[in-house]
Order: C-alpha cells, then sequence, then structure tokens
C-alpha cells in the first residue's frame, strides 16, 4: 500500500504591544472577530477555508506536493497587551496535544511518516512568562519532534526575530508587503521551502544554513508600508537577490511596540530555495552570509528613508475639508489607535476635531464600543439620542465624547470581506450602527462591538457606506487600510490624535530593549536604566 507522507500544520498569531491597555485572554483567542476563531483538528481546516492566510495557502500547496495534512490547531487574536498565560498554555497545549498524537500514529502501518511540521506563526508574540512566545512554542515543539524532523514557520511583517526562532526552526519565511496582501502566498512559498528542506533530508544531505542579521534602530509603523519608499526599492532588491543566489530571504521590519531585547528589525536568510526550483543541494554557510549581508546593507544605507509626517488632528481635517470631495475622498488614518498595533480603537480625538470642524461630508470609523452600538440596537433606527462615545479603555486623561446623535442604521456585524487584504475573511464584530451627529450633520460615526482595524471597505458598507463617496473617510488603522482604501483616495494622512499605539517609537517608556538602539532612524539612543532582560537562543 502507498501511504502518503504526511505533514503536521498549525499556528498561532498575535502581534503583542507591552504598552497596551488590555490582554490576550484565552475569550479573545476563541472570538476571533476579525480573525478565524481557535480551532483544532478537522475544525481547523474549516476556519481557514478560502481566508487570504499563511496557513492556507501551505495546506494547499503540501496537498498539490502529494503530502496528508495532519491539522494541529489555529489561534489568533487581535494586537493587544501580553498573551495571558491561561491562553498561551491552552493554545500551544492544543498544538502539542494533536502534534503528539500525529506522531504517535506513525507507530501504525496505515499510516505514511510524518516528515514536516508547518507553523503559521506572527513572531511578535510576548506572554504573561514568555518575552519570546514564538521560541518558547517552538522549542516546545522541537522537544516533540525531535532535530531531524523539518520545522518551517511563516511570519508576519512585524515580527520581532529572536536567536531561539531561528535556531529552533529550520526555516522561517516572512511576508513581503504591509499592507499584508500576500499573506496566502507567504504560506505558500513556506511550504515550498518545507518541500526543498524534505527533499534533501531523503537524499541524506546537509541541513540549509541558517543567517540572521540584526539592526539596531525602530521604524514606526506608518513609515513600514511596502507601497512607498524605502521598503518598496528594499524588498524588490530582496526579490531580485533571492533569484540571483538561490536562497529563502526574509527582511522583518518589526514590530516597535514591545519593550523586550528581541525588537527590532532583521534579515533572514535560508540556505535553500522556497520559489518551487529544486536545487541538488543547499547553499553553503558562506553563499547564505553573503546574501543576508547584501541586503542588510541595503536596509543600512536605508535608514534615513524611513521618515514620514504626522499630522495633528486638526491639521489634518483642516486638509481634508480643503481638498476632499465626494467621490475623491481623503483618507485620515488614526494610527495612534490602530487597533491592529493594540489600540482598543475607542479613543475620540479625531472624532473630536471633525465635529467641531463641522465639514459637509464625512465618515469616522469604526469606533469600538460595544455599549453604545447596544443602546443604539435598542433604541432603534431613526431615534435621536444622547451619548457617551468611545473611551473606554481607561486611558488616562481620556473622556468619552459626549453629543447627540441620530441612529441611520444597525447591523449584527456578521459579514464576508472582499478587498485585497481580508478576502476570504468571515467577520464577526457584533452589534454595529451608524451614528450621525446632530451638532455637526456632515459627520456620521459607524459602532462596532469587536476589535478590528478598519481595513476592508465592506467594514463601512455593511452599515450603508460607500467610501468611495465620500469626502472624508476617517479611520483606525496605520497601514493596512491602504490595500483597499488608497485606491479611492486623493490623499491619505496620517493623524497623530492621542492613542497607546504611538506612532513615533521614541515616544514609549521603554526598558527593556537591546543597551545601544535607536529609537527611530537616526534618532534618540536608548539608555537603560533598568537591567536589561538577556538574550537566551534556547528559549525566552
Amino acid at each position: 500500500m502507498d501511504l502518503k507522507p504526511r505533514i503536521a500544520v498549525g499556528g498561532f498569531q498575535h502581534e503583542t504591544n507591552t504598552f497596551a491597555p488590555s490582554p490576550a485572554t484565552l475569550a479573545a483567542f476563541s472570538r476571533g472577530g476579525a480573525w478565524p476563531p481557535f480551532a483544532r483538528g478537522d475544525a481547523m481546516l474549516a476556519g481557514l477555508t478560502g481566508a487570504n492566510l499563511p496557513a492556507t495557502g501551505a495546506i494547499s500547496t503540501l496537498t498539490q506536493a502529494g503530502f496528508a495534512i495532519e491539522p494541529l490547531a489555529w489561534a489568533a487574536a487581535s494586537p493587544s497587551a501580553p498573551v495571558t498565560n491561561e491562553a498561551f498554555e491552552t493554545i500551544a497545549g492544543a498544538i502539542l496535544s494533536e502534534l503528539q498524537a500525529a506522531i504517535d500514529l506513525t507507530l501504525q502501518p496505515s499510516n505514511g511518516p510524518l516528515e514536516g511540521v508547518y507553523l503559521d506563526l506572527h513572531g511578535a508574540m510576548v506572554t504573561e512568562s514568555h518575552d519570546d512566545g514564538e521560541g518558547e512554542l517552538l522549542r516546545r515543539v522541537r522537544s516533540i519532534v525531535g532535530p531531524e524532523v523539518p520545522v518551517v514557520a511563516s511570519i508576519d511583517w512585524h515580527a520581532n526575530v529572536s536567536e531561539a526562532m531561528v535556531n529552533l526552526s529550520d526555516g522561517l519565511v516572512g511576508y513581503r508587503t504591509y499592507p499584508h496582501i500576500d499573506m496566502a502566498q507567504t504560506g505558500e512559498r513556506a511550504a515550498r521551502l518545507l518541500c526543498q528542506l524534505i527533499d534533501h533530508r531523503r537524499r541524506g544531505l546537509p541541513s540549509a544554513p541558517k543567517v540572521i542579521k540584526r539592526f539596531d534602530w525602530l521604524i514606526p509603523l506608518p513609515a513600514q508600508c511596502s507601497t512607498i519608499e524605502p521598503s518598496r526599492s528594499l524588498f524588490a532588491f530582496l526579490e531580485e537577490l533571492e533569484r540571483r543566489e538561490g536562497v529563502t530571504l526574509t527582511l522583518a521590519p518589526g514590530f516597535p511596540m514591545a519593550d523586550i531585547p528581541d525588537c527590532g528589525m532583521s534579515v533572514i536568510a535560508i540556505g535553500a530555495r522556497s520559489d518551487g526550483q529544486s536545487t541538488e543541494s543547499a547553499k553553503t554557510l558562506a553563499e547564505t552570509e553573503s546574501a543576508a549581508e547584501q541586503l542588510a546593507h541595503c536596509v543600512r544605507e536605508a535608514e534615513a528613508q524611513f521618515a514620514m509626517r504626522l499630522y495633528a488632528p486638526e491639521e489634518a481635517v483642516s486638509r481634508a475639508i480643503e481638498v476632499g470631495r465626494p467621490g475623491q475622498p481623503v483618507v485620515l488614518a488614526d494610527t495612534q489607535d490602530n487597533p491592529g498595533a493594540g489600540g482598543n480603537g475607542d479613543t475620540t480625538g479625531l472624532l473630536a476635531a471633525l465635529i467641531a470642524a463641522r465639514p459637509d461630508q464625512a465618515v469616522f470609523g469604526l469606533l469600538i464600543d460595544a455599549e453604545s452600538a447596544a443602546d443604539a440596537h435598542a433604541a432603534g433606527i431613526g431615534a435621536i439620542k444622547s451619548f457617551a462615545l468611545g473611551e473606554r479603555s481607561g486611558l488616562p486623561g481620556h473622556h468619552p465624547l459626549k453629543g447627540t446623535f441620530q441612529i441611520e442604521a444597525l447591523s449584527d456585524g456578521k459579514f464576508t470581506c472582499t478587498g485585497r487584504m481580508f478576502t476570504g475573511f468571515k467577520m464577526n464584530l457584533g452589534l454595529m450602527a451608524r451614528l450621525r451627529s446632530v451638532e455637526a450633520p456632515g459627520v456620521m460615526v459607524l459602532l462596532a462591538s469587536h476589535k478590528c482595524q478598519t481595513a476592508d471597505q465592506d467594514m463601512m458598507r455593511v452599515l450603508g457606506i460607500e467610501p468611495s463617496e465620500q469626502a472624508i473617510v476617517a479611520l483606525k488603522s496605520s497601514v493596512h487600510f491602504r490595500a483597499d482604501f488608497e485606491p479611492i483616495a486623493r490623499e491619505v494622512l496620517i493623524v497623530r490624535a492621542p492613542g497607546p499605539a504611538l506612532a513615533d517609537p521614541a515616544d514609549f517608556p521603554w526598558k527593556h530593549l537591546r543597551p545601544g538602539m535607536r529609537l527611530r532612524p537616526l534618532g534618540p539612543v536608548f539608555q537603560p536604566t533598568l537591567p536589561t532582560r538577556p538574550l537566551n537562543p534556547n528559549g525566552s
């Protein structure tokens, strides 16, 4: 009997802002919201079907390559403060118990060998007990499968890559777009790399060497966007270099909101291909090192280009009123309350500036305020009601925005996205409502109950708003919105309204970064006042 070789597939994604107000609880992973909810086994496969996610792309590629898939578990939650111990141990425990069961199946003659493990990871997960959540998970996975079974992970653009992640895996493959429109494609590339490594192992060839290069400066999130310079040119060079040298390259700009020693940008090179072209053997360490250094050199040369203008709320609104027109909207990005960077999507600084300026046609959303959304549903469409909107996080100095609004539309918050990044995502944002300010009748506010950054036009369409027909579109996101909103925008302005996801990393009260890190490109150098946590290459 011809038995198919098997690949174990699982995932655990969280982007941790250690300065954010709310932790990632087990309930957040179980609910999912914008992400498929926590699931294991066959339920995991059903939840991922059709979504632009790395695991979805990897599963398709591995299946086409002739492998049987052993589903482990998959979970994700919106960025926030660290993952609770309960959530980490429950989800990691599910992945590990399913992996052990898959290993045990190899003892039965009716099953093929388990030849590899693919993990859909983020790379910037901090938990209550582990600065390096992915490193700890990989350590536990490696303890089960041993050193001989290849383990490959896809990682996010914003991964804060640790030595442990590199040492405990056989390959890391990162996104190449921000907004992340290539998530499924990244999973495909990771799967092709895994297939290459398995082929090398079957033929008794040496394992592929791995190289990591780290940088000593942080990049603000809005400046990392891959549709603008210098990221656009850097990633074009990465792809050219990868083809020429026959290696797999990742440039991870990092997530500059995690107060840990591993925070920051990195280049990772793996001495094997992920483009589907087979090779007789892996590259040498010297060849892999050379490719990594060529890319790293270009990154260092581009440091000064990672700069971006940030607008004060009043300044941004004034500019938007001046040039925005129905059908040619100005998009205002409320970056410092981005739910995709640890904000709760509930601050009202930009909304207050809009109401004060009284534009003719503006929409603001999504404001995450479950209490006000429930009140709107209780009052019903057409009702005029006083609301105290937003500011549910309890941030110091923040207070709800009080005003009178008319309720114009309601929704249960369930819909499927069609934009380039979130295509196929089945959203469940809880009760939603569209309100119109009585004080400033040209301003509409879109409410949702579950946290999610506004990165898809369907998040507004579900409440009857066609974004392309507006004059001003204000939304809570840093960069991901560009995938779906930039094509309709006359201009895009990044707004520095008060919020916890600070646009300038130098504004955070850092304690545990590596000594000597610059807090922005060409910016001030971190001077620790507390002993920093040591980097541990074998775990978190």
